[in-house]
This record gives C-alpha cells, structure tokens and sequence, in this order.
C-alpha cells in the first residue's frame, strides 16, 4: 500500500529528526518551529537543576554532623545566676542537705553545671523559672511568663520537656487559661524532688564536686 508506506517514512524521519534534534549538543532555544524545543530544553534544564540542587543540599545535609541533643536543649538558655566563688564552707554545707545546695546561686551554679554534663540541665532551668514566676505582680507578664515556661518546658513538642505525671499536666493544663503566679507549683515540687533524690546523690560523687573541694581546701590551706 503506497500510503501506509508513505506513512511508515514520514514516521521513522520524524523520528530520526527528533533524535538527532536531542543528541545536538548545545542547541539553542527557540531554533525549532513553534519554540518548542526551547520549551522543552528549559523544562528539563530547570528540572536536572532543580533535582541536583535539592539533592547536594539533602547530602550536604547528611553529611553534616549531627548536634547533640543536650546542645539543643542549651541553646538560647539564660546565662547562670551571678554569684562569687563559693566559700569552703560554704561547699562543705551542700553535702548536708539538698536543700543546703539548693539555697544558694553558687550551690545552684555549681549543680546546674553537673546536670549539662548529664543532660538535664532543664530540670534546674524549668525550677529557677518557677522561681521568677513567683515574684511576678503584673497579670500580662504573668500570664506571658506562663505561656513561656508551658512552651519551653511542660509542652511534648519542646525539647526541654520536664517530666512530670499526667494528673500534674492535665492541672497545668486546665489552669493555663487563667495563669497565676503558683500555676506550676506542683511540677515545680515534683522536679526538685526528682533531682533530690536521683541526681543530687551523683552529684556529691561527682569528680566536679570531689574537685571543687579539694581546690577550695588546698587554697585554704596556702592561707
């Protein structure tokens, strides 16, 4: 049949000008009827571009070391109370009591410090903040310091969560609709207790503390 031969030639010479058309290296946009080519040209251009761009940013990504979890959770934290050097005394008392460590800026500094090493330093953040919250009069900042400390402390999305049980989140909870200063008093007691009886006991067998005394001894000793 003469057309349908005629029909098979015309369509294996399209074919062959298509392939030949993208074997060309360097073809300009715009040179084939219609634009396109160039239509084409720039789509997959973009596409290559945009995949290789998102792919060396992934890698690049991966690639890059990993934070800790215990620098995230310090990050943008306030700086430590001001406090002069503890006194040896002073030091000899926080093996007496928790309550004894606790009193003091020094005492809190000092175990604060202990606690970065094992990350849970949010503890002794989520306790001084309680404190704060506690001298605030004016209502906005009371409810503001509320909502900051429910953000960065007592909210599972943070990753300076404290642990409490649920009867105390579901409290907080309920009461953040109305903040007062004494909102988070029962977490605040659950905390100080947690580190009283779990890390405060590592914390007097710590080196950081076996060190600061026998520094603060030799010291006294030279005088």
């Amino acid at each position: 049949n003469p057309l349908g031969q005629m029909g098979s030639e015309g369509m294996e010479m399209r074919k062959r000008q298509m392939s030949a058309a993208l074997e060309t290296p360097g073809a300009a946009p715009g040179q084939h009827a219609g634009g396109n080519r160039g239509s084409n040209a720039c789509c997959f251009c973009w596409c290559c571009c945009c995949s290789c761009s998102c792919l060396t940013v992934r890698n690049q990504e991966d690639q890059r070391p990993r934070r800790p979890s215990h620098e995230l959770r310090t990050e943008g934290l306030p700086n430590c109370e001001e406090s002069v050097t503890p006194t040896l005394e002073e030091v000899s008392t926080w093996a007496q009591s928790f309550d004894k460590l606790m009193v003091t800026p020094a005492g809190r500094n000092t175990f604060r410090e202990f606690l970065r090493t094992e990350f849970s330093e949010e503890n002794m953040l989520f306790w001084m903040a309680c404190e704060e919250l506690k001298k605030e009069a004016n209502k906005n900042m009371i409810e503001e310091k509320a909502r900051i400390i429910y953000e960065d402390y007592i909210s599972i999305l943070s990753p300076k969560e404290v642990s409490l049980d649920s009867r105390v989140r579901e409290v907080i909870n309920r009461n953040m609709l109305e903040p007062s200063q004494h909102i988070f008093d029962d977490a605040q007691l659950q905390i100080y207790t947690l580190m009283h009886r779990d890390s405060y006991p590592r914390f007097m067998n710590s080196n950081l503390y076996k060190d600061l005394l026998q520094s603060l001894s030799e010291k006294s000793i030279e005088a």
